[in-house]
């Protein structure tokens, strides 16, 4: 949303309390002030105001708390999204399917196939992970499949 006069304005009456009460250096302060008269959107002065306090500070306990513009509440981050960790297990057993003989092949595939079902469901992150430890398990399942058929083909044909 575009900005006011009088949101800057109020941005510019917030970064004056903030060096006044020490909180600001004058050179911060300073680039501050320029950056909030230019600014265009409220996103903009909420970025200039967001580490100092909205009004003044309660001394008190019981100080009633006034309602505050929603323009200059500091922005709440969301939490990280976490990585499954079966996914991560499926990369790890994928990858280590040629050193160990493929006795990792089938793991990967079942915590791949695991992993990808409950990340549909709880929206973590790690798709990736999953699907190249999928593919790579069963790259090693076909892999060691041909090879055992191969073998006994040839033990039949020297018969």
């Amino acid at each position: 949303m575009r900005a006011s006069h009088a949101d800057r304005e109020r941005a510019v009456d917030v970064l004056k309390a903030g060096f006044a009460e020490g909180r600001l250096q004058q050179r911060e302060y300073e680039q501050r002030i320029t950056r909030a008269y230019q600014a265009q959107t409220h996103a903009e002065l909420q970025m200039l105001v967001a580490d100092l306090p909205q009004g003044p500070v309660p001394q008190a306990q019981f100080l009633p708390q006034r309602p505050m513009p929603a323009t200059f509440m500091p922005m709440q981050m969301p939490p990280p999204v976490a990585t499954n960790g079966a996914a991560t297990g499926a990369l790890v057993c994928g990858i280590m399917t040629p050193v160990s003989w493929g006795l990792t092949a089938i793991p990967a595939v079942i915590l791949g196939h695991k992993a990808r079902a409950e990340i549909r469901r709880t929206g973590e992150r790690g798709d990736g992970q999953a699907l190249v430890g999928l593919v790579l398990g069963w790259l090693g399942i076909g892999g060691w499949t041909l090879f055992f058929l191969l073998s006994i083909l040839l033990a039949v044909t020297r018969l």
